[in-house]
């Protein structure tokens, strides 16, 4: 039996991972009846991640009472999958969308992140995936640390609430009273710094509601705040690539919980055991909207032809456009690229019918291979 192992990302604006795993898994077994296909959506740790790792491989999406971006309660939620891992998405308790038209990282929080590993923690989770992408915040990870017990006191030896725009008040973190947790993984596909023109606030700040003045301000207290774990955690994460993902969350998560930050394609094929289930596949079909040269740093498709290339096995990326530098993917292991679109069009017109040329496309691939089997 010949089995096909999909790996698709979503194709932004259109398509989610999932319905085109479901549209290239009708395709296939129409032309291949008796083929085993194994669907494995991806997401870049925002929203949608979740959902994308029950998929992949079965268990529970555990439904928690937690505090919002702005302290207001609500109901969060996280992944408990079949082996013990506990997939995070913190957009879940301090995404974007939840602020509305309250855009201010400068008091916005990831107090329900902290309490959504926690829930993890006490059911028991062998392993975290935390993953980084649509934040409303800018607090390093503190507020999510403050939930799981570590102390933040100001210079009078006072405890508060760190957010973006009290940073500078943290005189001491104390890590003395912190619930025990296990293994952080964080799904982190950027590799901006904490500060600085790259860092979070620079960068991620304006889409979150900072004018200049402030995003000036949140960058001088992520620097206090990487200055201050630096002294009293050892943590070095003012240049760490990727802290500056998320309101500097990846640096927070490295240095409070010792968190190691991984591209989001690595992560998603460790936790689905990848490298087993592609061993003696037919084909590997992976894809995203637009493959050009950011496709070649670590992304889905590179990511995944690196994995299939050490196990022998062929792959094709199925795309919707491409554009420069793209022509590099064959060297890290694509066998070919299909794309969706056969004609010019602007893109808000191309997204009405991606699902049908989708299907067009990946049909035009199995005829394909039939052919070449003779």
């Amino acid at each position: 039996m010949e089995r096909y192992v999909l790996v698709p990302d979503s194709f932004k604006g259109t398509l989610a991972s999932g319905e085109i795993c479901a549209i290239l898994r009708e395709e296939i077994l129409q032309a291949k009846p008796d083929a085993e296909v194994v669907s494995i959506p991806v997401a870049d740790g925002g929203e949608g991640s979740v959902d994308a790792f029950l998929t992949a491989v079965g268990g529970q999406r555990v439904q928690v009472p937690c505090h919002g971006p702005h302290m207001e309660m609500m109901t969060g939620f996280y992944g408990l999958l079949s082996d013990g891992t506990a997939v995070v998405e913190m957009a879940a308790a301090a995404g974007l969308p939840l602020v509305g038209s309250r855009l201010e990282p400068d008091t916005a929080t990831t107090y329900g992140v902290g309490e959504l590993m926690a829930d993890a923690a006490a059911r028991g989770a062998r392993r975290i995936v935390l993953g980084l992408g649509g934040s409303a915040t800018n607090d390093g990870g503190c507020g999510a640390a403050a939930a799981l017990g570590v102390r933040f006191l100001d210079g009078k030896g006072n405890a508060f609430l760190p957010v973006g725009g009290n940073l500078d008040r943290i005189a001491h973190i104390d890590l003395g009273g912190q619930r025990p947790l296990p293994e952080v993984t964080v799904m982190c596909d950027i590799d901006n710094p904490l500060c600085g023109p790259a860092g979070a606030s620079a960068v991620f700040g304006p889409q979150k509601g900072a004018d200049p003045e402030m995003v000036r301000r949140l960058d001088k207290n992520l620097r206090h705040l990487a200055e201050v774990a630096r002294r009293d955690l050892g943590a070095e994460i003012l240049d760490l690539p990727g802290a500056g993902a998320a309101g500097g969350m990846g640096g927070g998560a490295a240095a409070f919980w010792k968190g190691k930050l991984q591209m989001g394609i690595e992560t998603v094929l460790d936790t689905v055991n990848f490298d087993e289930t592609v061993r003696g596949a037919r084909l590997v079909i992976t894809g995203e909207g637009r493959l050009d040269s950011q496709s070649l740093r670590g992304k889905v498709v590179s990511g995944v032809a690196a994995r299939a290339r050490r196990a022998g096995v062929p792959v094709v990326a199925v795309v919707g456009a491409v554009g420069e530098g793209a022509d590099g993917i064959h060297d890290l292991g694509v066998c070919g690229v299909f794309t969706t679109n056969h004609r010019p069009e602007p893109f808000e017109e191309a997204r009405l019918h991606a699902a049908d040329n989708l299907r067009r496309t990946i049909r035009n691939l199995m005829g394909f291979l039939r052919a070449m089997e003779g």
